[in-house]
């Protein structure tokens, strides 16, 4: 395994930010790593780059124990922390020169990396003259200059438009195929975008630990229809396989049923058989985001 968190948990002084967290994450593998504010995501990221120490656990990166082997840990991961640390007043590869003699790389992965990123044509400005997009592409090249086998990414494209974000999205795919990934972020499209798994934290316990298909398969299937006229719950609960009835409002309803069938031709013949007029049908997808929220509502402790 690339990642093995084996019962870590870690207090600040009364405060639990980490609870007992277990995981593993293979070779190869982009993980998105969710929580809301305060979760413990962050903890844990400092943690796995031995910036932490954990209260209790183990953790291991490559086969190596953060706490007993922080150097080698260290040498053998890139991380780039969500408030990226980068000396405004220098030039673009003249800061990676200097990030390559600290991890005592060769001047030519400056090259490579600047090329792998998507810097060359800023690569000759001043780290403080360059664009937010930019300045991630700067912090990302530097976690890559020791070409390791783990990238951890905490909150990458914070503060990113649009189109940087796209940007940052699409050079983090680029990589994935050579590079294991754990990437934490609040954007709920970045992990469809880029991540195969996820796990999700809430109030320093993991909640989920699964893959997007399989949150997905999991699904309630909700079904909304709206008819010509205010119909009774009661007889809309004689649908075969219903699960819950619901008026949201005027005519419409909103109906759940835990298959994975299609209910829409069910509840079109329902309709029709009960001579109700059915003015609209509609099969509603609830997204990660709707997932997230049921698993992380509530309050949070320190991240």
């Amino acid at each position: 395994m690339s990642i093995r968190v084996t019962g870590i948990s870690k207090r600040f002084g009364a405060q639990l930010a980490l609870d007992d967290v277990h995981f593993s994450i293979g070779k190869g593998e982009v993980v998105g790593f969710l929580g809301p504010n305060g979760a413990g995501k962050s903890t844990l990221m400092k943690i796995l780059t031995t910036y932490y120490r954990a209260d209790s656990g183990t953790a291991e990166v490559n086969g190596l124990d953060v706490a007993r082997h922080p150097e080698q840990v260290q040498r053998s991961l890139g991380y780039l922390p969500e408030h990226n640390p980068l000396y405004l007043d220098l030039y673009v590869r003249e800061y990676l020169g200097f990030c390559a003699s600290v991890y005592q790389s060769s001047r030519d992965r400056v090259a490579t990396v600047v090329e792998q990123t998507g810097l060359a044509p800023e690569a000759g400005k001043k780290i403080g003259q360059l664009s937010k997009g930019y300045r991630q592409r700067v912090g990302l090249a530097a976690a890559l200059l020791h070409d390791p086998d783990v990238l951890i990414l905490d909150e990458p494209t914070t503060g990113l438009d649009p189109n940087q974000l796209l940007e940052i999205r699409k050079l983090i795919r680029d990589i994935s195929g050579e590079k294991t990934i754990l990437l934490s972020t609040h954007i709920m499209k970045e992990v469809e975008a880029v991540c195969d798994r996820v796990l999700i934290i809430n109030k320093g316990r993991l909640v989920a630990d699964t893959t997007l298909r399989e949150l997905r398969k999991d699904e309630m299937q909700v079904i909304e229809v709206e008819f010509d006229y205010r119909v009774e719950e009661v007889l809309l609960q004689q649908i075969p396989h219903v699960d819950g009835v619901r008026n949201t409002g005027g005519f419409v309803y909103e109906l759940r049923f835990s298959t994975e069938k299609d209910m829409r031709p069910a509840v079109f013949d329902f309709a029709h058989d009960n001579q109700l007029k059915t003015l609209q049908l509609a099969r509603k997808t609830r997204n990660l985001e709707a997932l997230f929220t049921e698993l992380t509502s509530g309050a949070s402790i320190a991240d």
